[in-house]
């Protein structure tokens, strides 16, 4: 769910939009100006069909955003960083880094989206019954009062990772002080409203031939891997509960200058010291990543002549890491990184390397130590 364009910011939170955005957005304003439009509002121009469905699709994208925004204005309050809003196939996410600090606050950030879309659809549902407007502009308005109202409905079912499965985890881990539990017991929910979703949109696609049917099971599809990674993610904080980068990290890792040429690193480090990567210092301070990879990609012939930093990775382009970041939040982050390792940065010097891997037998260990079997 990582951003492909970024957009900017409102009130200092980054916006972005995933490539898979378009998709959804193409088929919104598809149905809308062929189907949906020309039946509701009959006697209009196909031109104005497709107009009201760009105009219709974009406002109910910035009704997502809208939505988005509730939850990351709510997790600030409550001392939460926000990494994000993506927009993206299935709507918008607001991406928070680690855990919500209590049930309680769990609860009125899962609440404060769906109390956007409850304002944003009444507003729409009131603007077209009272307000008069012409025939096309009340047929934009009524119908993102009614998809604001639909998706809140949807919203609010009771699985994780809806806004409705983390208010019913927020309510199971008051009540039992136990997140791992709550967790357990809303991820199963999801899954089984995904496997219902599934069957319920496959019988709809055989027997009535609907297309809807294909896009219910998708949803489900979704649903269904979404709730298991809800569950997979708090068994992998338990099991690097109280793990820190620094726990993990190589300490003074073989490093190699930047102004190296290829032929001096081959010959004087890596004869001695192979490894996949290396941290690039300039007067002793990191300026990216060299992929051992990345080296024998370069014509031989070419070694006594290009330096280390015409290979390297540069240092924006290389994941950061702080010493006392909590080893579940460095995993995330590396997760998401095509390198699947960070730079260890203290003060502007190098402290250390961390890889995957490290966190991976982290995990292991974890495990088998702290979630019973």
């Amino acid at each position: 769910m990582n951003a492909s364009i970024h957009l900017g910011r409102i009130a200092g939170i980054r916006i972005g939009l995933n490539w898979s955005w378009a998709v959804v957005f193409a088929l919104i304003v598809w149905s809308l100006a062929v189907g949906i439009f020309p039946s509701q509002n009959p006697g209009l121009s196909d031109g104005t069909y497709i107009a009201m469905a760009l105009a219709a699709a974009l406002l109910f994208f910035a009704s997502l955003l809208l939505h988005e925004l509730g939850h990351a204005r709510q997790a600030r309050r409550e001392g939460m960083e926000i990494e994000g809003i993506t927009l993206w196939l299935f709507g918008g996410v607001a991406q928070f880094k680690g855990a919500f600090p209590s049930a309680g606050a769990e609860f009125r950030i899962a609440i404060a989206g769906p109390l956007v879309s409850l304002g944003l659809g009444a507003f729409f549902v009131l603007l077209a019954v009272f307000a008069g407007l012409p025939n096309a502009v009340d047929g934009v308005v009524a119908w993102l009062g009614y998809i604001n109202l639909s998706l809140l409905v949807f919203n609010l079912l009771p699985a994780l990772p809806l806004d409705g499965g983390r208010v019913f985890r927020s309510a199971l881990w008051y009540f039992k002080g136990d997140l791992a539990w709550a967790t357990r017991i809303a991820a199963d929910v999801g899954r089984a409203f995904g496997y219902l979703l599934i069957a319920a949109g496959i019988a709809l696609l055989i027997f009535q031939g609907s297309f809807s049917g294909a896009w219910l099971a998708f949803i489900g599809w979704f649903l269904l891997g979404a709730a298991t990674a809800e569950a997979r993610y708090i068994a992998t904080r338990q099991a690097l509960e109280g793990l820190r980068v620094r726990d993990l990290m190589v300490r003074d890792p073989t490093t190699v200058e930047a102004d190296l040429t290829l032929a001096q690193f081959m010959d004087e480090i890596a004869a001695s010291h192979r490894h996949p990567t290396y941290p690039v210092l300039e007067h002793g301070r990191p300026v990216g990543l060299l992929a051992f990879r990345s080296v024998a990609a370069v014509p031989r012939d070419e070694w006594e002549k290009r330096l280390v930093r015409d290979a390297m990775i540069p240092r924006d382009r290389v994941p950061l890491l702080d010493e006392d970041e909590p080893a579940v939040d460095a995993l995330a982050e590396l997760s998401s990184s095509d390198l699947n390792r960070g730079l260890v940065v203290e003060n502007g010097h190098l402290a250390g390397l961390l890889s995957i891997s490290d966190l991976a037998r982290a995990l292991e260990v974890g495990r088998r130590t702290k979630v019973p079997s």
